[in-house]
């Protein structure tokens, strides 16, 4: 990390696992990374809201989800670091990463509730994978949290 980075605080963010009745995850392509990587719906925390609660927010302005039941809270907190190319440019430049709490909930509604195309659009498309594929497509400085919640939900599953 660049010296002048790495006294830059972490974000406090949210996660979201949505399983569909299959057990399959959620998974969506970020319209702001060309490549070929997925992620669970994710973002941070608006000031005095409960991690739950933002939770339900992001998964509800990212995909129009909100028939979800929560099957469990992940213990801890799970932190990745941004590579030095996104130092300075992610969230205004000001964090060097994120601390996320994440939760695992079980989808009650039909597929024709999800919309990704919101009024802030963060997704191009969007996807049902299976749990040993989940840290397959995802971008290598979130890795070690995605293959952490992938052992979370091979417990529980």
């Amino acid at each position: 990390m660049k010296d002048k980075y790495k006294n830059l605080p972490l974000r406090h963010g949210v996660g979201i696992v949505v399983l569909n009745k299959f057990n399959k995850v959620f998974v969506a392509k970020r319209i702001d990374n060309p490549k070929n990587f997925w992620q669970m719906p994710q973002g941070g925390i608006d000031e005095g809201e409960d991690f739950f609660n933002a939770a339900l927010r992001e998964l509800e302005e990212e995909t129009s989800i909100k028939n979800v039941t929560l099957i469990k809270e992940v213990d801890g907190f799970l932190t990745y670091y941004l590579p030095n190319h996104l130092l300075g440019i992610i969230w205004k430049g000001k964090y060097k990463g994120q601390k996320q709490k994440w939760f695992i909930t079980k989808f009650n509604g039909e597929e024709t509730e999800i919309n990704i195309k919101t009024k802030k659009p963060e997704f191009l498309e969007w996807k049902w994978i299976n749990i040993e594929n989940l840290s397959d497509k995802v971008v290598d400085f979130k890795l070690d949290v995605y293959r952490h919640i992938q052992k979370e939900l091979i417990k529980i599953v």
